[in-house]
């Protein structure tokens, strides 16, 4: 129990959104608050030289969108931050959910024009699914965009959670003035200033003359107004609710311009939820117990090009983790002991001596580990929820130097052991068949086998439906498939027999002819 005021004071969280809401944005103005840098960088400019921090990433760079979720801590107004940017892009959603198995709350980041878009449904279903608590921000205020109460009622359609407004714009687009912040009773006026942040005027509540003068008595009288109605419409704001992932608090802003991100903030390291319960397999572990024990949710490839190295991320559930104490690896048995864990700041590293329920910390892989390991101090746990989708996208990869066929081949098994795709062997003629959810991660695989492997490939088509995994305790029956398939059989990286359906006709008279195979399309059965 010794760990109970650090574990009180982590906050453990994921920023999430549609691609260009401007999640990675927010993410490094809540950085700038934090100090842990000094200049916030920009996702897509040719006139700033400094990219941000949390797309470190070469592709990530050039194309302006993130590819891996980055992890950041850092410490603010006596609270330890983690955040994880995940990227928005629905190429990379599986990245994104296994990210949402590691964290205790969620912030959506939603574009005042566009509102509510299919990705951001996606994944508040997935917070649904383990009643993960959500704060929204209304991002992109300094342009036009639509009226605040249509984006409520929006949020409470589209995302199906009631909503909160603990921040209230005044004006929008080119008559934006600022945000009256409920949660606090301040009055923020904004001025447009990448790097600066706006001034707040000191005021007893909203019918102080002071408002007038801010911002004039038009958009004073609007302002009470409109206050009147949210107290009128919304009920009074529960915290309980909230961290029972009912509510959903709004906050409304200008990330590019650091404009009510700091309010965000605020609020949310009061109300924001310290580390969480999670349940196993054999048992629900708390935060609080002594023993340590932790899962792998990521393993990131060359976070640092020039020493190949591969680093696992592990979630820390219970107890304190040390360096250089000896921890078993529940998958095989073996006892393992870390001389240089890291903290991170994205793409920078350093290296932690102790670190408690909450925090996320990166373990060197030298092909250990596999997403969804459970490390502990000894008892024998299997964390649950992080599942491998079946692909809906195949591509036959082929090498076009025979030279490199060495660094292809490690490239290959690296990048998949980070799960940014899957690899299968077709046992009939031995290729290799990538299989993805999204074209883009074609692209990103083939980008990163050229500039970090020096592997050149090319991908050639081949025509699929669907890769399923088949058992059966019939071990006649499944010679006879395999006999029959012979020509669509494949095995993936652990040696399991995987069907390679090439239209959704042939898997149905499959599973017809053959009952007594059973086919699964998750990798874990």
């Amino acid at each position: 129990m010794a760990n109970n005021a650090e574990i009180q004071r982590r906050r453990t969280f994921a920023i999430i959104s549609h691609p260009d809401a401007g999640k990675t944005t927010l993410t490094e103005k809540l950085l700038l608050f934090g100090g842990a840098i000094h200049v916030a960088g920009a996702v897509k400019s040719n006139k700033i030289k400094k990219t941000a921090t949390s797309d470190w990433m070469e592709i990530e760079k050039q194309r302006g969108i993130s590819v891996a979720t980055s992890v950041m801590g850092f410490e603010y107004e006596g609270y330890k931050i983690n955040i994880l940017d995940t990227p928005g892009h629905q190429d990379f959603a599986e990245d994104t959910y296994r990210t949402l198995t590691a964290v205790d709350s969620v912030i959506i980041v939603v574009d005042v024009a566009k509102g509510v878009e299919m990705q951001t449904r996606k994944l508040m279903e997935v917070c649904r699914m383990r009643n993960t608590p959500v704060i929204i921000f209304v991002n992109k205020l300094d342009r036009e965009g639509r009226d605040p109460f249509d984006i409520l009622d929006e949020l409470e359609a589209e995302l199906k959670i009631n909503v909160r407004p603990l921040s209230w714009p005044i004006g929008i687009g080119a008559r934006f003035k600022g945000v009256y912040n409920i949660f606090e009773n301040t009055l923020d006026l904004f001025t447009p200033d990448k790097q600066r942040v706006s001034e707040r005027v000191e005021i007893e509540d909203v019918n102080d003359a002071r408002v007038d003068e801010a911002i004039g008595e038009t958009d004073a009288e609007k302002l009470r107004e409109d206050l009147d109605l949210i107290e009128g419409v919304y009920p009074e704001f529960d915290e309980a609710e909230y961290l029972a992932g009912k509510t959903a608090p709004v906050f409304f802003g200008s990330a590019l311009n650091t404009f009510g991100v700091k309010e965000l903030l605020d609020c949310f390291v009061k109300i924001a939820p310290s580390p969480r319960p999670v349940v196993t397999e054999e048992r629900t572990v708390n935060p609080d117990e002594d023993a340590f024990s932790g899962f792998i949710f990521k393993i990131h490839a060359n976070m640092d090009p020039n020493h190949r190295s591969c680093i696992a991320f592990l979630k820390i559930c219970s107890g304190k983790f040390e360096r250089n104490a000896v921890y078993k690896h529940i998958r095989t048995g073996k006892p393992l002991k870390f001389s240089a864990p890291t903290a991170f700041m994205a793409q920078k590293k350093s290296v932690v001596d102790e670190a408690f329920p909450g925090d996320i910390v990166g373990l060197p892989d030298t092909g250990n580990f596999k997403i969804g390991d459970t490390v502990t101090g000894g008892e024998m746990l299997h964390f649950k929820g992080l599942p491998s989708f079946s692909p809906e996208m195949f591509k036959y990869i082929e090498n076009t130097d025979p030279m490199k066929s060495k660094q292809l081949e490690k490239g290959i098994q690296q990048l998949m052991d980070e799960g940014v795709a899957q690899l299968f062997t077709n046992t009939f003629n031995g290729r290799k068949i990538i299989g993805t959810v999204g074209q883009l991660q074609f692209e990103v695989i083939q980008y990163r086998l050229l500039h970090e492997y020096g592997a050149a490939c090319r991908w050639e088509p081949i025509s699929l439906y669907k890769a399923c995994w088949i058992e059966s305790d019939d071990k006649d029956a499944l010679e006879a498939f395999k006999k029959r398939k012979h020509q669509f059989m494949a095995v993936d990286r652990q040696g399991r027999d995987v069907f390679m359906a090439d239209s959704n006709y042939v898997l149905q008279m499959a599973r017809n002819d053959f009952p007594k195979i059973t086919f699964h399309f998750t990798s874990e059965f």
